[in-house]
């Protein structure tokens, strides 16, 4: 029989967005980002109550559809304890659907939330596994949760019935690694840019991510100077570049100028790797067509305090 948490119990969740793919690695690779939500938690008698501030205040919903209200529901269920009622408070710097993995952060600070308050009996992979159901793949949500880069794979069950299983590892990355990212003012839809994408793709194309994945991953431990082939993709950036002609023009114009940039995500985001400062005419460049600027350092793992109220 589940256990009801007290009244009073509360905690405090500090998650890191992310950029996925990183170029080759579709639905692989990740990163998280020193750019950060925070959700805090407490238990009440009972009703649910959510207050949001900062990016998505004046759009998310308040009511139990919330992104996190859901995860922490599912964390609670899977740490087999229940709440009577619960107070969330939600402060988020991280642009919302902008390929900065605001919906991963969003499940991973409700699965980490519904943990801490039960006193964390659930494991990284538990952890990992919950956060990504909500998105249907691991890489940003394994970002979010374990921190630094990770790769990630889906293995999906052979007897069609079970439920995929998300797997992420964490690897190092060179201290000297940096992100820069350029984030426009319009949303990009992730369902609507992967229906650009193809069904098929040609051996040639697909050999040539498998390799490019492969230097991306040498280049951010400890071989920088390769990250800009190791950005280098065919599987999706090529086929989103119609449907997001302002990143792809950016992905293009920095690339041709040295950078290893890339889409984050599903985008708009444009994202680059560097030991290096950007060209800050470049960067000026960007705000001057209205882009949002973020120099950001590579994230350690989310933090998650327990307290009372």
């Amino acid at each position: 029989m589940a256990v009801e948490l007290e009244v009073g119990r509360a905690v405090t969740v500090r998650v890191p967005g992310s950029s996925a793919n990183l170029g080759p690695g579709f639905d692989t690779m990740g990163l998280a980002l020193d750019i950060h939500d925070t959700v805090e938690v407490e238990v009440i008698d009972s009703g649910l109550e959510i207050e949001i501030h900062g990016e998505g205040a004046a759009d998310l919903p308040r009511d139990a559809s919330h992104l996190v209200v859901k995860a922490i529901n599912a964390g609670l269920n899977a740490a087999d304890v229940t709440a009577p009622g619960l107070r969330v408070t939600c402060t988020n710097t991280i642009p919302q659907s902008r390929g900065l993995g605001s919906s991963a952060a969003a499940a991973a600070a409700g699965v980490l939330a519904a943990n801490g308050l039960a006193d964390s009996p659930l494991s990284e992979e538990q952890l990992v596994q919950l956060a990504s159901a909500f998105e249907g793949h691991p890489d940003n949500a394994g970002a979010s949760v374990l921190g630094g880069g990770v790769v990630s794979w889906t293995e999906i069950p052979v007897d069609g019935v079970s439920q995929p299983v998300y797997r992420a590892v964490r690897i190092p990355v060179d201290e000297r690694i940096r992100a820069t990212v350029l984030v426009p003012s319009f949303h990009a839809s992730t369902q609507a840019v992967r229906r650009v994408l193809p069904s098929h793709v040609t051996h040639t194309d697909a050999r040539f991510n498998v390799s490019r994945t492969a230097v991306l991953s040498v280049a951010l431990q400890a071989h920088p100077e390769l990250l800009w082939e190791g950005t280098r993709d065919r599987l999706h950036q090529p086929y989103r570049a119609d449907v997001l002609p302002v990143t792809a023009e950016w992905v293009n114009r920095l690339r041709n100028r040295g950078w290893a940039a890339y889409l984050s995500g599903a985008g708009p985001t444009c994202a680059v790797l560097s030991t290096e400062p950007v060209d800050p005419a470049l960067l000026d460049a960007a705000r001057e067509e209205g882009l949002s600027v973020y120099e950001l350092s590579v994230a350690g793992g989310p933090t998650v305090t327990p307290s009372r109220a």
